[in-house]
């Protein structure tokens, strides 16, 4: 349950710019570098995206050197499970992405989130701060921790037009699952979720979601759950079903799960969604997701294909470009932490697929995450993800 409180709203204004991009990397040894520039002034810069190391970012002296650089901005910080800027994919740093628009309005919302309210409320209510009139899209980052993604992006989608696309990600903290932080216009903290509106039809938005992983065994059938907590499988047991699968692997649960999550599948629905387990409970032989797993609904496992993961990257940025006919000028990559550790030493390899698609012009952006929010279909908002890459494109102009 989660108790909501309004902390800051505010609007930007038409800029006569075209959409212009700055990038940054911040290390503790060397300060800032800049990655891509452009010849602005600071001042005509009114959005910046900041998604960096939850040891970082805990320093509140950040957030005043970076509200120093670009005064007339909205900040929205993030901590990462690694942070993604050009073809770099960093740990222990900050990506910092500066943003001028010509014709597009720019609205942001923050809310608190406590332990006494649903996650679906904290939904309904953050998408309630907006207009919905001319509202194209809404980019949401929220802790990572104190909500229920599934419930979260249902609140948003119950308040919102169908057209308006919602993407975003969950905050992450490593691979050490302590503490998330997110913050808009002011250092960022736990149990935080923000929102950025697009308005206006000179903005173009793409999206893609792809996860890449390779299905095996039969469908089952979810015959009990509660929420996000999987009881029973085809009426057995949801944990001695899983672990009949996972062989050598189930003695190292619930860490091996990374590697086999779950696919599931509506049972009205060719849609699916991936869903990681994040623990088991040997009791009473359970298993808890990174998002909800309806009752009636089908699962079936998954396993990690490298290059199948890779892939989906490629797609994933493929798909976020149909129908607009240019490519886009700035990318907004979100993939899952499961996906990073999987890939290890290849991981960088999903980053460059999707700059081979794009070419060498546009900005890349973006962080590993607790999980992920973008559209299934263009029938559907928007919908949480587990183990998948999610891009937002955004291209202002015809």
């Amino acid at each position: 349950m989660f108790l909501f409180c309004l902390i800051s709203v505010s609007l930007t204004y038409e800029l006569n710019n075209s959409m212009k991009v700055q990038q940054k990397k911040y290390t503790g040894d060397k300060g800032w570098e800049i990655i891509k520039t452009e010849a602005l002034l600071a001042d005509d810069y009114r959005l910046v995206l900041v998604f960096g190391s939850r040891f970082i970012l805990s320093d509140p002296d950040i957030y005043a050197q970076i509200k120093l650089q670009y005064p007339k901005a909205d900040i929205l910080m993030s901590s990462t499970s690694g942070e993604i800027i050009d073809l770099q994919v960093n740990d222990e740093t900050i990506a910092l992405t500066a943003i001028s628009f010509d014709n597009t309005l720019v609205r942001v919302a923050v809310i608190d989130i406590d332990k006494s309210q649903s996650s679906f409320k904290a939904g309904y209510n953050l998408a309630s701060e907006f207009d919905t009139a001319s509202l194209r899209s809404l980019l949401v980052i929220s802790d990572g921790h104190n909500v229920n993604g599934s419930d979260l992006v249902a609140g948003l989608r119950e308040f919102l037009p169908g057209d308006v696309i919602i993407t975003g990600g969950l905050a992450g903290d490593g691979a050490r699952f302590e503490r998330t932080l997110v913050g808009l216009n002011a250092a960022p903290a736990e149990g935080k979720a923000a929102a950025i509106g697009f308005y206006g039809d000179a903005l173009q938005i793409g999206y893609g979601s792809v996860g890449g992983w390779d299905t095996f065994g039969i469908e089952r059938l979810i015959t009990a759950s509660d929420g996000n907590v999987l009881y029973e499988l085809d009426g057995k047991p949801a944990l001695d079903v899983y672990k009949l699968y996972l062989g050598e692997y189930a003695d190292e649960l619930p860490g091996s799960a990374l590697l086999f999550p779950l696919n599931v599948r509506l049972s009205d629905s060719e849609h699916t969604v991936v869903r990681t387990i994040l623990a088991v409970n040997d009791e009473d032989r359970s298993m808890t997701f990174a998002g909800n797993m309806p009752k009636g609904a089908y699962a079936q496992m998954m396993k990690a294909n490298f290059d199948r993961l890779i892939d989906g990257a490629s797609q994933a940025a493929a798909n976020s470009i149909i129908g607009q006919g240019q490519a886009p000028e700035l990318a907004l990559l979100i993939s899952c932490v499961g996906r990073k550790l999987v890939l290890d030493q290849r991981i960088e390899e999903e980053v460059e697929v999707v700059r081979a698609v794009y070419g060498n012009d546009i900005a890349i952006t973006g962080f590993y995450s607790y999980r992920e929010i973008s559209p299934l279909s263009d029938f559907i908002q928007g919908e949480l993800h587990n183990q998948t890459m999610t891009i937002t494109t955004y291209r202002e102009g015809k």
